[in-house]
């Protein structure tokens, strides 16, 4: 063991495995795979640590920083099991979240239901309290209200409160006057006051995201203490750091204090991965694809820069950012990275419908217990079921730790798919893979076609553990010319964070047209948020020179319900409101397509705090994965690539083997992820070891 060797490790949780990236101080990288565990996700995430340390010739205390990405609060979301909460509203808006935006995702859809409000209409109760917009207080909050709210609380079982008055984020007094006098009767019970989430305008925004704060916290604290706690039992003393929505990194307490920036948290890091990858190997003008047991996911990377946006909804079905679609789910006013995901993974169940079409996901058989293939207990079909019966996947997985079973992936699919269908078992297989196929490629237009962008211009980076396995079969849906597969693509998640920095976001309002905007306005403003960054980033230990801020101004023409983020230089050296016009005009042309003359409003200023943390990975220098997994020697499969054709032999060959270049059909195995390079395509390996598949 080198003297002084310290390490970090990435970890993101998935539905069916927990990947673990651990990132050496002399650049070795070490990867695991390990099951996920649903019932205790802290579980896999220990024994994959100590897996990790162990194969690094580590300890606990050589450990600098854990790193990790969690889909507690997206499942919590999802599946709607989040705590007992209550809202404290104004009086007169109790009815805020039912109300939202008085619109439909879809006017044409008749059978669309409106998603239930997660705090049911009896726990919102109503304050006697009043705000102007201009800050003054008109009334201040009676006691008597407080203390009906504490004693309803306690007699309801209520888990966690909400408090949204308002205009309070014109003038928080009232507000805080509230938490703090509710806190003092109920201690045990904790309190997100839309102040500390979102000081903003927009009061179904405000309310929406501060609701689903106090929906999730109680589980994600829950969740958190009990990792932090095993890793200190297990001899680990480094900060634990949870990747957040828009890509950075934030301390274990912060996510615990306001879960709705984390909703997003593990795919939005595995983005930011792809950024770097793609600065790394000259390749700016990527699609992001992450395919994992659940769900699948896609964002673009034009020039280098990750798609972000400062809203969003979270959905069954697709979750797209909302300013395209809107009231479809539950709304969260968050830094975000642009992700569209769907519900279709790996593991995701295929189903037939009750007129007889064939359906995959979005329920997942997850890791427990598993596609039948596993022969852990799962008896229904899956997409991995699927790819198994056509020969796209090895005998086994996960380094060895899965042995396939492909005759209860035969009966599976045989028993609820092909005998009602009067379809063979292959064929059968195949519609499950092309039906998931078209899902996925519904995320990747989300993000581009919909958005006026031609995937035709970019590079398919596929990542996860079954992205580089649909990749060509997507490249060639949307005539994306050249699919990517990183090394590792298995846990390239777990690897973005390692490529990760810290970021925090701080908001005023400002609520004035931008030409009424000086420097001494916004340099007070600048000043006040960087005084909160510095002080909140040096709690975190993130002082001095290893801190920088930047800004950013929010912008709508006058009338509109949007904004678009537009960076400006410090406003305490200077703002110049005609250059942030033109910036303005020229962002907003490239999202919509057009740009308007009409005069423009400044609603909010940002401030983004990003912290430098320590040695990042390098993808250019990255070393080959070690996977404790022996070369296989070199073999053939018969694999069904086409509908109707029948079996093609197919070369089999060890990734770490593979050099130089060749021509497909062939498949590309190692232990986190199979890369599948179709007949007629060109496969070769670049200078920072990636997998480049060329589509002809």
């Amino acid at each position: 063991m080198a003297a002084g060797r310290t390490a970090r490790i990435g970890v993101d949780i998935g539905g069916t495995f927990t990947d673990l990236a651990l990132l050496a101080s002399d650049g070795a990288c070490y990867f695991r795979k390990v099951s996920s565990t649903p019932a205790a996700p802290e579980a896999a995430v220990l024994a994959g640590v100590q897996d990790a340390l162990a194969e690094a010739g580590l300890g606990p205390k050589d450990v600098t920083e854990v790193l990790h990405g969690t889909t507690v609060g997206s499942n919590t979301l999802l599946q709607r099991a989040g705590a007992k909460a209550m809202l404290l509203a104004t009086k007169g808006f109790r009815d805020v979240l039912e109300i939202g935006r008085v619109r439909t995702p879809d006017m044409f859809d008749l059978a669309w239901d409106k998603p239930k409000p997660l705090i049911a209409r009896r726990h919102r109760l109503e304050v006697d309290e009043r705000v102007r917009a201009d800050g003054s207080v008109l009334k201040p909050v009676p006691a008597a209200d407080i203390e009906a709210a504490a004693e309803h609380a306690r007699r309801e079982g209520v888990e966690t409160v909400a408090i949204c008055f308002l205009n309070s984020y014109a003038n928080p007094d009232n507000e805080r006057r509230a938490a703090e006098m509710f806190q003092a009767l109920c201690p045990d019970i904790p309190v997100s006051a839309s102040v500390d989430i979102l000081p903003e305008m927009r009061e179904y925004e405000r309310t929406s995201t501060t609701a689903v704060n106090a929906y999730v916290l109680p589980k994600l604290r829950a969740y958190l203490t009990g990792l932090e706690q095993g890793l200190r039992e297990i001899g680990l003393t480094a900060p634990l750091l949870v990747a957040n929505s828009n890509g950075g990194l934030a301390s274990a307490s912060m996510a615990q204090d306001r879960p709705a920036f984390f909703i997003s948290s593990g795919r939005s890091a595995g983005v930011a991965g792809a950024a770097r990858l793609g600065e790394a190997i000259d390749a700016p003008d990527l699609i992001a694809f992450d395919m994992g047991g659940t769900t699948a996911s896609a964002s673009l990377i034009a020039g280098g820069a990750l798609s972000r946006t400062n809203e969003y909804e979270f959905r069954a079905g697709i979750s797209t950012p909302s300013r395209f679609i809107k009231a479809g789910g539950y709304l969260m006013r968050v830094p975000a990275v642009d992700v569209a995901e769907v519900g279709a993974g790996a593991g995701s169940i295929a189903w037939l419908d009750d007129g007889g079409l064939l359906n995959v996901g979005p329920v997942s058989a997850g890791a427990d217990p598993g596609p039948a293939c596993y022969g852990q207990g799962g008896v229904r079909p899956t997409v991995t079921d699927a790819n198994a019966i056509l020969g796209f996947l090895p005998s086994t997985l996960a380094g060895g730790a899965l042995t396939l079973d492909l005759d209860a992936a035969a009966a599976a699919i045989r028993r609820d798919l092909a005998d009602p269908l009067g379809l063979s078992v292959e064929d059968a297989a195949f519609g499950v893979r092309e039906v998931a196929n078209a899902n996925m490629a519904r995320a990747i237009r989300t993000v581009t076609v919909e958005r006026g962008v031609d995937p035709r211009d970019f590079t398919l980076l596929a990542f996860g553990g079954s992205g580089p396995a649909h990749a060509a079969d997507l490249a060639r849906m949307l005539e994306i010319p050249r699919v990517i597969a990183p090394r590792a693509p298995g846990v390239f998640t777990a690897m973005g964070m390692l490529a990760g920095a810290v970021e925090r976001h701080f908001i005023r309002a400002v609520g004035a047209p931008l030409t009424a905007l000086d420097t001494a306005r916004m340099g007070a403003l600048a000043e006040d948020l960087a005084v909160e960054c510095r002080a909140a980033m040096a709690a975190e230990g993130y002082g001095g020179d290893r801190m920088s801020i930047g800004f950013e101004l929010d912008l709508c023409f006058t009338g509109q319900d949007s904004e678009v983020p537009v960076p400006i230089p410090a406003p305490d050296v200077g703002f110049d409101p005609a250059a942030t016009r033109d910036a303005f005009l020229t962002a907003y042309e490239d999202l919509y397509g057009y740009a308007s003359t009409d005069s423009i409003d400044a609603v909010s200023l940002r401030a983004i705090a990003r912290g430098e943390i320590g040695q990042t990975l390098d993808f250019a220098a990255l070393a080959s994965p070690a996977f404790e997994q022996a070369p296989a020697a070199p073999e053939t499969r018969g694999v069904i690539f086409s509908r109707g054709e029948g079996r093609v032999t197919t070369p089999v060959v060890d990734r770490s083997n593979f050099s130089g270049e060749a021509e497909g059909p062939l498949i590309l195995e190692s232990a986190d992820a199979t890369v599948v390079v179709p007949p007629g395509a060109h496969v070769a390996i670049d200078a920072a070891g990636d997998i480049v598949v060329t589509l002809r």
